[in-house]
């Protein structure tokens, strides 16, 4: 499955029932990842961290620095330092 950013909702998702999330907030040159929600019929499966990666790498393309809030996007950073320079 492919992330589908959502940027009117401020949110990446994936279409699982109910849906997969990464809710996000922007402040000026921030992304303050806020929530990351997967149904538990389908944790365990890496959709957590395709949607922290999709929104990892759109936060870079638009230059912006990160602010991992939500403890599952702190937890991929750290276990993928390659992320490590856009946290804020």
């Amino acid at each position: 499955m492919t992330p589908f950013h959502e940027p009117e909702h401020q949110r990446f998702t994936l279409p699982t029932t109910p849906v997969s999330v990464l809710d996000y907030d922007l402040s000026g040159d921030q992304v303050v990842f806020t929530h990351t929600g997967v149904p538990p019929a389908y944790q365990g499966q890496g959709l957590a961290g395709q949607l922290v990666e999709a929104g990892l790498r759109w936060a870079q393309a638009q230059g912006l620095r990160v602010v991992p809030a939500c403890t599952y996007a702190q937890s991929y950073i750290q276990r993928h330092p390659e992320w490590q320079h856009l946290v804020a």
